[in-house]
């Protein structure tokens, strides 16, 4: 166990360090490879042959989440069809680490006649690909992770991680927002909370409601009917003050006779608001902020129109 530990400490020691030294090969050749995509007309092609084609796969599917459409094609497919779905107006990213991939290689007379401009993403940039292209992601690794020095490891995460530095460059210089994030991502957790205004979730039927001279025993029985853990304080349609099941707690240790308590002496008297438009992302990291459990949305004409509580978009979707 404790080499085992070990070897996975050192694992990810060595790609720490990859990282490390590719992040100070920096140069002008990545702002130029931002510039070249956010310039095309066309669409980002990103092609690599084995590991390197599994990682551009999740290059392509990233870039066009974030803002850049994109999409993989397999060099070995492309000769038998695919090479169609290349238009000249598209940027093509290829990926290798020897930058001497013979299927990748092979692709290379195709789009210098299509006049197509190519990014390399290789950890070599007097390879044949690193000559060839407009553009070189230098993504050299001194040696893989592997304790044989084999196996793609450190250069598929540095290829990895250099994909991730492009799409979110691009992202910031498109300036990509949440909800254009959230238009590509209807179908997620993450998507239907981007999405969803306060108005789709809020809790608007029979809301729990008590005047500010209410007694504790009819706040009590209010909050408990109303299921939401809390009351609001109202005086005809006006917004008084909002009593949680918290205040109830407290207030048994504030007062020695509860019988005497009324709304009006344990409200809170300006509760947080949210208008019914808000989207829900930002309505909970409010909450989250403020460490409440509860918004009330109102109107506005200041008029409450529900109750939006944090954990409301699970409940409706």
């Amino acid at each position: 166990m404790s080499n085992s530990l070990d070897i996975a400490r050192q694992t990810i020691r060595n790609e720490i360090e990859a990282l490390d030294a590719m992040m100070g090969r920096l140069d002008g050749n990545f702002e130029k490879a931002i510039d070249i995509i956010v310039e095309a007309r066309g669409r980002v092609i990103v092609a690599g042959m084995g590991k390197s084609g599994i990682i551009g796969q999740k290059i392509a599917a990233t870039l066009a989440s974030t803002g850049t459409p994109s999409f993989f094609v397999h060099p070995g497919e492309a000769f038998h069809g695919d090479l169609g779905m290349i238009k000249p107006i598209d940027v093509v990213l290829l990926i290798s680490n020897s930058g001497e991939t013979e299927e990748v290689i092979r692709l290379l007379p195709f789009m210098q006649h299509q006049e197509n401009r190519i990014i390399a993403m290789t950890g070599k940039a007097s390879s044949t690909l690193g000559r060839n292209a407009h553009v070189v992601l230098d993504v050299f690794v001194e040696r893989e992770a592997c304790n044989n020095n084999l196996a793609p490891t450190s250069s598929t995460t540095a290829t990895l991680v250099m994909g991730d530095a492009l799409a979110i460059a691009l992202a910031d210089r498109r300036n990509f927002r949440p909800e254009d994030f959230a238009r590509f991502h209807p179908g997620g957790s993450l998507g239907r909370k981007l999405l969803t205004r306060v108005s789709d979730v809020m809790h608007k039927e029979a809301l729990p409601v008590c005047s500010p001279d209410a007694s504790f025993r009819a706040i009590v029985n209010e909050i408990g009917q109303g299921r939401l853990g809390l009351v609001l304080v109202m005086d005809g349609d006006a917004l008084r003050g909002i009593i949680t099941d918290g205040d109830v707690r407290r207030a048994f240790d504030r007062f020695e006779d509860i019988t005497a308590i009324t709304a009006d002496m344990i409200m809170t008297r300006t509760p947080k608001t949210v208008a019914p438009d808000k989207r829900f992302a930002e309505a909970e990291q409010e909450m989250l902020d403020q460490k409440i459990n509860s918004l009330v949305v109102t109107g506005a004409d200041d008029r409450v129109l529900g109750v939006l509580q944090i954990y409301d978009v699970n409940r409706k979707f």
